[in-house]
């Protein structure tokens, strides 16, 4: 993956300051080289207001709306104690296997919250070729991804519990699993839930051409 991270003025500082600082080569964006163990997908904030019924609003949002963190256009700012940055990722290899770790937790000093925002997502045929840098798309023939275990949290931070979604190859079923009950679930049910943690498995070549067939 290549992480490009510009470093930003104080936003106090006045704009003459600003433009100057920006010349420096302190605040030229730098790029650098890393691995990851997983991609971590950022939620939208949800809402803090009720709607007209009294009930707590759950927004949703498109799985290629938080993907598009990779994309390497889209920027985020980052904030630490003294300095704020602008960080844009893109991707530059397409592992077998890939672990999408959506953000719904946030800690501050007091306590932890929980982002409740439905992810919409297809269990199947997720392309990721259009974040793949230009240079390294031909090198690359498969960059299909399908869904194979899907790992939701139920109820608030402190007091919630998991349930695990998983894909049986040999007869094709999706299962949910929690504690040691085990049931079948249809697939369309997996795509409601409060998903956390997904894995997803890369289609070998001819799993693309017996889907395209």
């Amino acid at each position: 993956m290549r992480i490009f991270t510009k470093k930003l003025p104080h936003p106090d500082l006045p704009a003459e300051e600003k433009a100057q600082l920006l010349q420096n080569s302190e605040y030229q964006e730098m790029m650098v080289e890393s691995t990851f163990m997983y991609l971590t997908l950022d939620l939208p904030t949800a809402p803090l207001y009720k709607d007209e019924k009294e009930q707590l609003i759950i927004p949703q949002v498109p799985l290629f709306s938080i993907l598009a963190k990779f994309n390497g256009v889209t920027e985020k700012e980052y904030k630490t104690y003294k300095e704020n940055f602008l960080k844009r990722f893109q991707l530059t290899k397409l592992p077998p296997y890939l672990i999408f770790c959506i953000k719904r937790f946030t800690k501050n000093n007091f306590f932890v919250e929980k982002n409740p925002t439905i992810v919409n997502f297809p269990i199947t045929n997720v392309d990721l070729r259009e974040y793949l840098s230009e240079e390294v798309q031909a090198a690359h023939t498969n960059t299909t991804y399908d869904l194979i275990a899907n790992i939701v949290h139920d109820g608030k931070p402190s007091e919630g519990s998991y349930r695990i979604h998983v894909l049986h190859h040999g007869t094709g079923k999706w299962y949910e699993l929690q504690d040691l009950q085990v049931t079948d679930i249809l697939p369309q049910m997996i795509t409601l839930s409060e998903a956390y943690i997904q894995i997803w498995k890369r289609r070998e070549e001819d799993e693309t051409n017996q889907q395209g067939a």
